[in-house]
């Protein structure tokens, strides 16, 4: 059959969309990581499929380049709201749900915002703390970030016994000049990525920092602290781009 698909990038981190509402199209795992793959295929950190949802404006499912299923992911889901605004599928302004419960969007220009679930259970480690804002990160202080082995060592750490069997996602961070800079390895990528969404989130509530610094560009995350270690109304927002589509 033939996929019409895009891709869209946020701050770096990018996707292959697919509208898959009529659900003709059921993918391997392989298939999936066929299309991710760098050199073999398409090319990207993930796929994401926009889905019907009852209730709502549509629905994502989404799956790492590995071609596994995959928890929450902040920047795919500002990928996929600017994908479902320019496709018509919905307004700038839109709800939909996602494997961690119901979010909502808003574009403004180039910007593309959504709100996050609540955060909660913040835990401190001998390397640094452990939250779960969609999916589950370790936050660690670092120095000399630039040249940090971060695919080392996160892949050391996201394979480490204590967070077998499902790893974790390793957000480096350094603060510098008053500003909080950011390097993380994904799971499921099994590889650095130019800025991870729900890593910013969980980076900026560590730090109590608002603006997080990417590789891939700035990060804003907005939130409310209600009691000790629980976090709501978050937001966050950065840019989101389509890079070009195609028929595969």
């Amino acid at each position: 059959m033939a996929l019409k698909f895009s891709k869209y990038h946020a701050n770096g981190n990018d996707f292959i969309l697919v509208d898959h509402r009529d659900s003709s199209w059921n993918p391997s795992r392989a298939e999936i990581a066929r299309l991710c793959h760098r050199r073999y295929g398409i090319g990207a950190d993930g796929l994401i499929l926009l889905t019907r949802a009852d209730g709502f404006d549509f629905g994502m499912k989404n799956y790492n380049a590995d071609g596994g299923e995959c928890t929450m992911c902040g920047n795919g889901g500002r990928a996929l709201l600017r994908f479902a605004a320019d496709s018509g599928i919905s307004s700038g302004d839109s709800r939909f749900v996602a494997i961690d419960g119901e979010h909502t969007g808003k574009i403004d220009g180039d910007t593309v915002s959504i709100r996050m679930q609540e955060v909660s259970g913040i835990r401190e480690t001998s390397v640094g703390h452990v939250l779960d804002t969609g999916s589950p990160h370790l936050v660690i202080p670092v120095t000399g970030l630039i040249d940090y082995d971060v695919v080392g060592e996160g892949r050391r750490i996201r394979n480490s016994a204590q967070f077998l069997p499902n790893g974790i996602n390793v957000n480096f961070y350094e603060k510098r000049d008053g500003r909080v800079f950011l390097r993380t390895y994904e799971r499921g990528v099994e590889d650095e990525t130019l800025s991870c969404g729900t890593g910013a989130i969980a980076t900026a509530i560590v730090t109590g920092t608002e603006l997080i610094h990417c590789v891939g560009g700035e990060l804003r995350v907005q939130f409310r602290s209600t009691a000790p270690g629980r976090f709501d109304n978050i937001w966050f927002s950065g840019k989101v781009e389509k890079t070009f589509e195609g028929t595969l």
